[in-house]
């Protein structure tokens, strides 16, 4: 057992317990925690939001908690060890992150909506706006959630692999919490940076055109 840094290291986590997937995904003092059930594909919960650590516990207000009707939690209080090398949630059940392999993208980071493209100068939605719809890219990996920060009201999340790259943008979906049945498809797009916002653009997944411009948070 040792003492872990003032944050836990920026990247991607692994852990397996109960037959499910636990994925954790950190920048800086920001996290998610998504946990989903590969085969038969299944979504199970996802949680995120700021945290910090207070010696061997890590303590965090929630932005989002897919089961907040049930549960009410909007808090976390979870102690974490590192041991040789690895990320532990001293939980029940014990979760075991393992860090992936670094692969970073071009997009890597955090993101906000902020409104339907073409930028003609129309009203954009950002951190004031207790209506979110957060896209998480960090090695390779993607997860948006929608949700209302006020009411912890949660709309939705999908993730999985991702690449970013000569302006093509292209999802593999592993887990989807509103169909199951989307769990495997590969959607691809165009992307354009545009000083701090990607422009995003093809057609969704009912194959209509889309145009969306997202910020950087």
């Amino acid at each position: 057992m040792s003492g872990i840094s003032a944050q836990i290291e920026t990247g991607v986590y692994f852990a397996e317990a109960d037959g499910q997937r636990h994925e954790l995904k950190v920048i800086d003092n920001y996290f998610v925690h998504s946990i989903y059930s590969e085969a038969p594909p299944e979504f199970n919960k996802t949680m995120g939001g700021f945290y910090k650590l207070d010696g061997d516990i890590l303590k965090a207000d929630l932005e989002f908690n897919s089961a907040y009707e049930n549960d009410g939690v909007t808090e976390l209080t979870i102690p974490v060890l590192v041991e040789n090398g690895t990320l532990i949630f001293d939980t029940d059940p014990r979760l075991v992150f393992e860090k992936a392999a670094s692969n970073n993208q071009v997009l890597d980071g955090m993101w906000l909506f902020a409104t339907r493209g073409p930028d003609e100068g129309q009203e954009r939605r950002g951190d004031e706006n207790p209506r979110k719809t957060l896209k998480f890219l960090k090695e390779g990996r993607f997860q948006w959630i929608a949700y209302n920060t006020d009411t912890m009201q949660f709309f939705g999340t999908g993730g999985g692999d991702y690449s970013a790259k000569s302006g093509v943008y292209t999802e593999d979906i592993e887990y989807f919490s509103r169909d199951n049945s989307r769990v495997g498809a590969t959607l691809n797009f165009n992307y354009e940076m545009k000083g701090d916002d990607w422009h995003h653009t093809g057609k969704n997944s009912r194959g209509e055109p889309m145009y969306e411009i997202w910020s950087k948070r």
